[in-house]
């Protein structure tokens, strides 16, 4: 944490001196420098602080006691927003005699600090806006140094008004006095506005006017779907209760199947629908405030909300804008992403009417531009963790340190993969990884990603040595990542081992780590060899791998058909595991033979035999579509990626003792499993038993082929709560360290850091 601090309380205690204080980390736009103020006044210093582009820079006179009192305290009662990486205290040679301690203005040059992510409303904004008294009741753009919109209007750095989308609106008197006085929390807090000279909401067609938000209470209580702009983007709203309004808001969207996202106005309010434990909770109100996977419980909502799921995704408001509409219900409403399926979210005021018109039958605008479009979080506790589905608002682009032998990498952008894609940037030892980017098959994603990753680099002045990405010769993200990498250094990075790497550098193995056993279970990636891996057991290191075991490869008749049509992966595991005349002799009674038989097996046939858009993949998702569809769920159509997954994960209802079979031949789990159909065991105990088996499978083989003591998972399956706790749980149980990932995404939301780590590596290995 501290450079050079033995220089502070090595003199005399009442010796008077100067010293420079260099501190680095999340430390701007987060009410670091009244901190600052606040403790030097306590403490009777003299001198300085200020901003420049390398974090906050400190000179301080006064005795060495006070002095090392001072720095202690900084760490201490830093600001709730900071993150302190490193604090660098040097003595001057002579002290320097300040006529008090004043907050000097900031410094341009390059970017060596960090963009912060925006906060949920902290509770002295909150009780502002419910207090008549205050001069900011009702208002739904109130924050302060604790809170509010950082990553979402910020244009450049430093982090100063005159760089967001709040320069638009000059201070009125009172505003101006808070900003200036290091005293008040709003000092220096770049979007502070008032009702007087802030931002304004209306509703389309209208003018600003204070009935404004209990207008559009009343629109949702009437069943009415409400567009509201808010932090990042533009929000679909319903009253979740009204089934009618669910379903009509599904229909308008086109997002057929996939749960909603649920917003509710406090607490209590949520455990009238979902369990909520204590880290759970804990998640709900910090102020990252992510939409929370909870189990669903008591009162039922509607089955549209989350059609065939027992878990429900519940966020609390987090802007003031929500925070007065949601005191309006006692119930949740539907809060889902201003979108048509498979498009980015929303943002300006000049396409929404476009876009999401003929969805939404009111428009909630403000006139505060958004710079910087930001999605939701989404997290889930798994195995004793908060785990990271989505990192995006209030996450995104928190830096996270690169682990020991990664100091002097060189600047590096990884461009990350396909689907759930995000970039990362390398530079001055920490990996800055972009928010939630989307799937780039879309054009407007691939458009906003392109967006995105100009402005990173440029608030960052990041100028790469090298560029990583996939070795997948079609991803869009690496035909653009070989654009870029003219005149650098172009680091093609297997999927897998990407996958590996993020796991290994999260949770802090250094660079010169001995060979772990990578374990990734995922629905694909493009192999070493040119095929398609997903059931992997790699020995992997940063710079390299090798492939010791997979899933036993099966076709995905079809190609991605396979995973649009979960039925197709059930037929392909059975005729590898039996052929089908032997299927059809043993297990000839069941329904599945007959449902099997109403497909187009002759042409499929053909296929299989002439090894036609047939490609064989070890892939792990495909086995769970396989299993799902086996059972009935969602067998034709998966209207969502990974729907075959998740349902089959909610059907459990207890544990079971596990299938026994072995992953590189999964013939005595079909055996076993068609047995349990025949004997209509129930798909709640089915499901349960090849969870538990698949992870008694993976552990065998983790066992047996683990380099050393360690085994990372990663990988999307892993993103299944029941098996990444069997398999944390029974790999620490023969002895092994089980490592998997938590701030860090483990599907591929992740890769672009195990790809800037592996770069890094081999550049630093040379």
């Amino acid at each position: 944490m501290y450079a050079n601090t033995a220089d502070v309380v090595s003199g005399e205690p009442h010796a008077v001196e100067t010293v420079e204080i260099r501190v680095r980390g999340t430390v701007q736009g987060v009410g670091f420098r009244p901190t600052v103020w606040r403790l030097a006044q306590e403490n009777g210093l003299v001198g300085h602080v200020l901003n420049d582009s390398a974090g906050v820079l400190i000179q301080a006179t006064g005795s060495t006691a006070r002095i090392a009192r001072f720095v202690k305290s900084l760490e201490t009662e830093a600001p709730p927003l900071s993150r302190i990486e490193r604090m660098e205290v040097r003595r001057l040679r002579e002290a320097v005699a300040f006529d008090g301690f004043v907050i000097a203005g900031s410094v341009a040059g390059e970017t060596r600090t960090n963009v912060t992510p925006d906060a949920a409303t902290c509770p002295a904004c909150r009780a502002e806006i419910f207090d008549p008294a205050e001069r900011r009741f009702g208002y739904p753009f109130t924050n302060c140094t604790h809170c509010g919109p950082r990553l979402s209007i910020v244009k450049r750095v430093p982090y100063d008004r005159a760089n967001t989308t709040m320069a638009a609106f000059p201070l009125c008197e009172d505003c101006t006095r808070e900003y200036r006085d290091p005293a008040d929390r709003r000092f220096h807090a770049q979007p502070v506005a008032c009702p007087v000279c802030g931002p304004k909401v209306w509703l389309d067609g209208g003018e600003p006017s204070p009935g404004t938000i209990g207008e559009v209470v009343r629109e949702l209580r009437a069943g009415k779907i409400v567009a509201i702009r808010g932090l990042g983007g533009f929000h679909l709203a319903c009253d979740a209760t009204n089934a009618t309004a669910v379903q009509t808001l599904r229909s308008r969207k086109k997002r057929f199947g996939k749960p909603f996202a649920l917003m509710a106005r406090d607490v209590d309010a949520i455990r009238r629908y979902a369990r909520v434990s204590e880290s759970e909770l804990a998640l709900l109100q910090s102020p990252a405030a992510p939409i929370v996977l909870l189990n669903a419980s008591g009162e039922r909502l509607p089955e549209g909300v989350a059609p065939g799921l027992k878990t429900l995704g519940f966020m609390l408001p987090y802007t003031p804008l929500h925070l007065l509409i949601m005191a309006g219900f006692d119930t949740p409403l539907v809060m889902t992403s201003g979108n048509i399926a498979h498009e980015p979210q929303v943002t300006g005021n000049d396409e929404v009417s476009a876009k999401l018109g003929p969805i939404a039958d009111r428009v909630l605008l403000h006139d505060r531009d958004i710079a910087n479009r930001i999605d939701d979080s989404v997290v889930r506790v798994m195995a004793g963790r908060p785990r990271l589905i989505r990192r995006a608002r209030g996450y995104a682009p928190a830096p996270m340190r690169l682990p020991k032998g990664f100091e002097d990498a060189p600047e590096i952008l990884a461009f990350g993969g396909e689907l759930k894609s995000t970039f990362c940037l390398v530079k001055n030892g920490q990996a800055i990884l972009s928010q939630h980017q989307g799937d780039l098959e879309d054009a407007a994603t691939f458009d906003d990603y392109q967006k995105n990753l100009a402005l990173y680099r440029d608030l960052y002045h990041h100028r790469p040595r090298a560029i990583a990405a996939d070795m997948h010769p079609e991803y869009l993200s690496t035909k653009l990542a070989k654009e870029h990498a003219r005149g650098v250094a172009m680091h093609e990075v297997q999927h897998h081992h990407a996958h590996i790497a993020s796991c290994m550098a999260e949770n802090g193995l250094p660079i010169d780590a001995p060979p772990v056993l990578g374990v990734v279970l995922d629905g694909l990636g493009y192999g070493a060899d040119g095929t398609i891996w997903g059931g992997e057991f790699l020995s992997t290191d940063y710079l390299g791998f090798e492939r010791l075991a997979s899933l036993k490869p099966v076709a995905m008749i079809g190609g991605a058909q396979a995973i649009r049509e979960p039925w197709r992966n059930t037929y392909a595991h059975l005729v590898a595991a039996f052929g089908w005349d032997g299927f059809e002799e043993r297990f000839g009674d069941l329904p599945l033979v007959s449902y099997l038989k109403s497909k187009p097996r002759a042409s499929i046939d053909r296929m299989l035999e002439a090894g036609i858009n047939v490609p064989p993949a070890s892939s792990c998702g495909r086995l769970f579509d396989a299993v799902a569809a086996a059972l009935g769920l969602c067998p034709d159509l998966a209207l969502f990626e990974g729907q075959a997954a998740i349902e089959l994960e909610d059907a459990i209802e207890a544990p079971e003792e596990g299938y026994v079979f072995d992953l590189r031949e999964p013939r005595a789990l079909w055996e076993s499993l068609l047995e349990d159909i025949r004997a209509d065991v129930g798909v709640p105990k089915i499901a349960a038993r090849f969870h538990y088996g698949l992870a008694a499978a993976v552990t065998d083989l983790a066992v047996a082929l683990a380099p050393g003591d360690t085994v990372v998972l990663s990988g999307g399956c892993f993103q299944n709560k029941t098996l990444l706790e069997v398999c944390t749980r029974m790999i620490e149980s023969r002895g092994l360290r089980a490592l998997s990932q938590a701030d860090i995404a483990t599907n591929d939301g992740g890769l672009s850091l195990g790809q800037a780590a592996i770069a890094a590596a081999r550049e630093i290995r040379g």
